[in-house]
């Protein structure tokens, strides 16, 4: 794994949160992409995610203080929210191509949380779970206990959408850059 040096600093008026997502994947994996070319690094495939937990069009990023995490978690108690992950595919170049070709796509899940009371908001804060979580919970962790419901993919609440993943693969890209890459 090679991690993105892309800062995530993108304009969020300029984008709806679908959008926002969908360009900071590309943004990550274009950004791999561009440092391992220059390195003589080439690989078949770099994928960049980015995941957002969305509550009335608004974005909640990570929370930035305990505060945060509770006033985030009491916005998202007794309703519904979503989690959007754009997955960027940044596949290398194939014979007769200058450059890599990108595909993109967002996978998008409805969240319900019950009814939460103040005492099990602090609490579960108190644990540091929700601190380096959008939306200041993690539905793997002790925060799942908070959902009611799920419509869709669970595993993109968690982080990346693998079903969806498998189904946009370009399998038989993949195939040909490793039939012409590979040593003989």
């Amino acid at each position: 794994m090679v991690p993105s040096t892309f800062e995530e600093n993108l304009d969020k008026s300029l984008f709806t949160p679908v959008e926002y997502v969908a360009e900071n994947a590309r943004q990550k994996a274009l950004e791999v992409y561009a440092r391992l070319s220059a390195a003589g690094e080439m690989r078949s495939l770099i994928i960049g995610a980015d995941t957002v937990v969305v509550r009335d069009d608004a974005i909640l990023e990570k929370p930035k203080s305990e505060d945060a995490a509770v006033a985030m978690l009491n916005s998202l108690s007794g309703r519904s929210h979503t989690v959007s992950t754009g997955v960027a595919l940044v596949y290398a170049p194939s014979a007769g191509d200058s450059e890599p070709r990108v595909h993109s796509f967002v996978e998008t899940t409805i969240v319900t949380f019950a009814h939460l009371n103040s005492d099990v908001i602090c609490n579960y804060v108190q644990t540091g779970e929700p601190m380096d979580k959008a939306g200041a919970y993690g539905i793997q962790g002790a925060g799942g206990s908070f959902c009611s419901g799920v419509k869709g993919c669970y595993h993109n609440v968690v982080g990346f959408p693998m079903h969806r993943f498998c189904l946009e693969l370009d399998c038989v890209r993949l195939h040909e850059w490793v039939s012409v890459e590979a040593p003989s």
